[in-house]
C-alpha cells in the first residue's frame, strides 16, 4: 500500500468508482491505485495521546468553533503533503469549502429552510468535522463522520468534536440550557465504496434511493454533509453511489460545497452535477456562490428527491 511519492492536492485522485452510471469518461487516465483499507469504526477511546494537538479558534461569520492543528508527518509519516492518492485524503487540512458550507446552513436555518433538531446527519469526507460539529451544536440527534482515514479520525475529528462539545456543555454550566438528550456520535473510516456496510443508517443496495412516489420511505440519515469531496472525478461515482444508499427516502438532503472546477483532476461541481442530472434521483439547487478574488468559484449546493 506505500507508494513512492507525494502529490499537492488536485495532482491526481482517489479510488475507481463502481459502475453503472454510464460515464466511461470516468476510467479515464488516472494510474491504479492499492486497495483501500477495509471499513472501520474508530472509537473515541482510541485517540492516541502521543500526537500533539493544539487547539485553535476559527470564525465562521458570527460562529466561533474550535479545531485541533496537528503534525501529517507525526500522524502518518508524510510531510510536505495535502495527499496521497490511496493513501492519504487530505483529511488533516482544513479547507475552505468546510468553511463556506458552515455560513451556508447557518444561513439556511436563518431563513427557515433547515432545521438539525433531532436529525440525523452523515458528514462524508469530513476531515476536521466541522461542519458535523455545528449540526450536532444545532441540536442533530445523530451525527456520523466518515473519513478514508482512520488516524484523521483518532488524531483530530474525534480531538475537535470533544473540544466543541466541552465548550458547549462549559457554556451551559454558565447558565445556558439545553433539552434534548445527548446525541448519539460515531465515527467509521473507509472507502466510500465500501463503508456502507458499517453505517448505521445506510440501506441495502436493492432498495438504493430511486425517489419513487410508490417506494415505501426508507430509513436513513436526513442530512447528509459533505466538503471539497468532488475533486477525484474517479472517485465521484462511488460517493454518489454512497450517497444513494445513505439518504433517506423521499426527504433526506445533501448540502455540497465545493469549487466549480478543480485544476489538474478535472472534478467540481459542474461535472459531478452532470452525473446527478444524467441519473435522475435527485434535483440540485444553487445555495450560495462565494468569491475571494480568485479566478476558481466555489459554490454550495443542495441535493434532494425530485
Amino acid at each position: 500500500m506505500a507508494t513512492n511519492s507525494s502529490f499537492q492536492l488536485f495532482s491526481s485522485s482517489d479510488e475507481k468508482g463502481a459502475p453503472g452510471l454510464g460515464l466511461a469518461f470516468l476510467d479515464s487516465f488516472e494510474p491504479a491505485l492499492p486497495p483501500p483499507p477495509p471499513p472501520v469504526e474508530v472509537f473515541s477511546s482510541e485517540m492516541p495521546y502521543s500526537v500533539k494537538f493544539t487547539v485553535e479558534q476559527v470564525n465562521v461569520g458570527e460562529l466561533t468553533l474550535f479545531k485541533g492543528r496537528v503534525s501529517t508527518k507525526e500522524v502518518l509519516g508524510l510531510s510536505n503533503s495535502d495527499l496521497v492518492p490511496g493513501v492519504y485524503e487530505g483529511g488533516l487540512k482544513l479547507w475552505e469549502g468546510s468553511l463556506d458550507l458552515i455560513k451556508s446552513l447557518h444561513s439556511e436555518i436563518q431563513n427557515g429552510n433547515l432545521s438539525f433538531k433531532g436529525k440525523r446527519v452523515l458528514e462524508l469526507g469530513c476531515g476536521h468535522g466541522l461542519p458535523g460539529i455545528f449540526a450536532c451544536l444545532k441540536g442533530a440527534s445523530v451525527i456520523h463522520f466518515q473519513d478514508f482515514n482512520a488516524e484523521v479520525l483518532q488524531c483530530l475529528t474525534i480531538p475537535n468534536v470533544k473540544a466543541n462539545v466541552l465548550e458547549k456543555s462549559h457554556r451551559m454550566g454558565m447558565g445556558e440550557t439545553n433539552s434534548d438528550a445527548e446525541a448519539e456520535v460515531r465515527f467509521f473510516a473507509g472507502d466510500w465504496g465500501e463503508v456502507d456496510q458499517l453505517l448505521p443508517q445506510g440501506h441495502d443496495k436493492e432498495k438504493e434511493l430511486t425517489c419513487s412516489s410508490e417506494c415505501d420511505a426508507i430509513d436513513g440519515y436526513d442530512v447528509v454533509l459533505m466538503a471539497e469531496t468532488i475533486y477525484s472525478i474517479s472517485s465521484q461515482r462511488s460517493l454518489y453511489g454512497l450517497i444513494k444508499k445513505c439518504i433517506r427516502n423521499p426527504h433526506g438532503i445533501v448540502y455540497m460545497a465545493a469549487k466549480k472546477h478543480y485544476f489538474g483532476v478535472g472534478g467540481g461541481t459542474r461535472q459531478f452535477l452532470s452525473m446527478v442530472e444524467k441519473d435522475g434521483v435527485l434535483t440540485s439547487k444553487l445555495v450560495c456562490e462565494v468569491t475571494d478574488g480568485s479566478s476558481n468559484l466555489r459554490e454550495v449546493w443542495k441535493l434532494s428527491c425530485k
